[in-house]
C-alpha cells in the first residue's frame, strides 16, 4: 500500500493547494485538506494473520512428516522430539511471516479489520486533526477539514460552528459523499480538488469572502504518513 507522500506527488498537491486558494478567494472558510496513509495502528490483523499461518504450518508438519511407528522392525520413522523441534520451529517462522505479511498487505489487513474500528479510528483521528490543526480555532469558526484515509478507504468532511450553523450537518454529509464517489475513480488529488472547488461554490453565498478577510491558515495539502 502506497503512502501519503507516495500517492500524492508534487504536482497533485500544487493543484490540491491551488484548488484551496481560488475557493478561499470566494468564502471566509479555511479550508484544509488532510491525506493520511492510515488512522490508526491495528495489530490484530497481524496476530491473526500470523495465528492461521502458524495452525497450517502446524497441521502440514503433523501431515507430512514421518514419525516413529510401534511396529516391529520399522525404522521408517524420526525420533519424537525431531517432530516436535520441527513443528516448533515451524509454528514460530510461520507466524513470525504472517505478522510481517499483514503488516505490508492493505487489503489483507482490512480483511482482517473489523469495518467499525476501522470507522472510529478515522473519525476520532479527523476530529484529533481538526484541533491540532488549529482548524477549530478560526476567527469566524468556519474552518472546514477535508480528510481522507487511505489504509481504511474511509473519508470526513468536519466544518465548525458557524458552517454547521448555516450549512447544516447534511452539508458536510453531501460534500462527504462527493468526495468518496470521486475517491471511487481512483484518483485521490482530482476527488479532493473538486470537493474544495465545490465547497467554495456553495459556502460563497451565505459565508461570502470579506475585504478584511485574513488567511488565518496555510493554504496547503497536509499529507501524514
Amino acid at each position: 500500500m502506497k503512502s501519503a507522500t507516495e500517492l500524492i506527488n508534487d504536482e497533485q498537491r500544487k493543484r490540491v493547494e491551488a484548488a484551496v486558494v481560488a475557493a478561499e478567494a470566494k468564502t471566509s472558510c479555511e479550508i484544509v485538506p488532510v491525506v493520511a496513509t492510515s488512522s490508526g495502528r491495528y495489530d490484530r490483523p497481524e496476530d491473526m494473520i500470523g495465528l492461521w499461518l502458524a495452525i497450517i504450518a502446524a497441521i502440514t508438519v503433523w501431515v507430512m512428516l514421518p514419525r516413529q511407528l510401534d511396529e516391529t522392525g520399522s525404522w521408517s520413522g524420526l525420533p519424537i522430539y525431531v517432530g516436535l523441534l520441527t513443528m516448533v520451529a515451524s509454528v514460530v517462522v510461520a507466524f513470525i511471516a504472517g505478522a510481517s505479511i499483514g503488516s505490508r498487505i492493505g487489503w489483507l489487513r482490512r480483511l482482517f479489520t473489523p469495518r467499525q474500528q476501522m470507522q472510529e479510528e478515522v473519525y476520532a483521528r479527523a476530529r484529533q486533526t481538526f484541533f491540532d490543526k488549529r482548524i477549530h480555532h478560526t476567527t469566524g469558526s468556519t474552518g472546514l477539514l477535508i480528510y481522507v484515509s487511505l489504509f481504511e478507504h474511509i473519508a470526513v468532511v468536519l466544518g465548525d460552528q458557524e458552517i454547521i450553523d448555516k450549512m447544516g450537518q447534511s452539508f458536510l454529509d453531501q460534500l462527504c459523499e462527493q468526495l468518496t464517489d470521486g475517491l471511487r475513480q481512483g484518483d485521490a488529488s482530482e476527488a479532493i480538488c473538486n470537493v474544495i472547488s465545490a465547497a467554495g461554490e456553495k459556502l460563497a453565498g451565505p459565508l461570502p469572502r470579506t475585504t478584511d478577510d485574513v488567511n488565518e491558515l496555510h493554504d496547503a495539502l497536509v499529507l501524514i504518513d
